[in-house]
């Protein structure tokens, strides 16, 4: 199975889509991961990419498509694939469709989750990660034991520069001018799945589940 997962940012992609790795057994392709990991290595990648994420803005598509491009041929991704933060324009898309084509490959579906924005706002700006582990907590939905204290590993709890007021709604803003258009995009391609991902996790899982139809336990 072969699936792209849409949404704003803060619409759940990054919890859902490790319910549907495990469900589904396929392999997660997460281009923020990537790109995050590549900024706190310091690669040439990473520091080009940094200065976009903290302004809030796009990648340039030449770094993502590259990174993704490699990606889907290694060998944990011959089950299939949930791409999560990917493609994140019709260019990217198209890239996407060429990509898969050469190799004999197509989508199955693309899930998009509907958030209201005052929620992802409400999501974004709550949200504290780990310095340590990068696990993450949110100051209202999901707060650690210990104020600013990670319960996994009892490293510090930040609040990333991406998820700061401005910054979130700077995102937000690129998102329904540059992302936003995908829906329709796929919509057209007949393989869009909307889910109302204002819900807990079980229940948006289930309603992915239906819409691909696959049973979610």
């Amino acid at each position: 199975m072969r699936l792209v997962l849409l949404g704003a940012p803060g619409a759940g992609k990054g919890t859902q889509a490790q319910v549907m790795i495990s469900e589904y057994h396929i392999a997660h392709i997460s281009t923020g991961d990537m790109l995050r990991a590549a900024v706190k290595d310091g690669t040439p990648l990473g520091l080009e990419a940094k200065s976009y994420m903290d302004a809030g803005q796009l990648v340039p598509d030449d770094v993502i498509i590259g990174l993704v491009a490699e990606r889907i041929q290694k060998e944990d991704c011959e089950q299939g694939f949930l791409l999560d933060g990917f493609p994140r324009t019709p260019a990217q898309a198209d890239a996407l469709g060429v990509m898969l084509e050469k190799a004999g490959l197509a989508l199955d579906g693309a899930i998009n989750l509907e958030v209201p924005k005052e929620k992802l706002i409400a999501r974004l700006t709550g949200r504290r990660v780990c310095k340590g582990c990068g696990a993450t907590f949110h100051v209202s939905f999901h707060p650690p034991k210990e104020e600013n204290v990670c319960d996994r590993c009892g490293g510090p709890l930040i609040q990333r520069s991406d998820d700061n007021a401005d910054t979130v709604n700077a995102r937000l803003d690129v998102y329904e001018k540059q992302t936003a258009p995908l829906i329709a995009y796929y919509r057209e391609r007949g393989i869009l799945h909307q889910v109302d991902g204002n819900r807990d996790v079980d229940a948006v899982m289930a309603d992915i589940g239906l819409a691909l139809g696959v049973k979610h336990d």
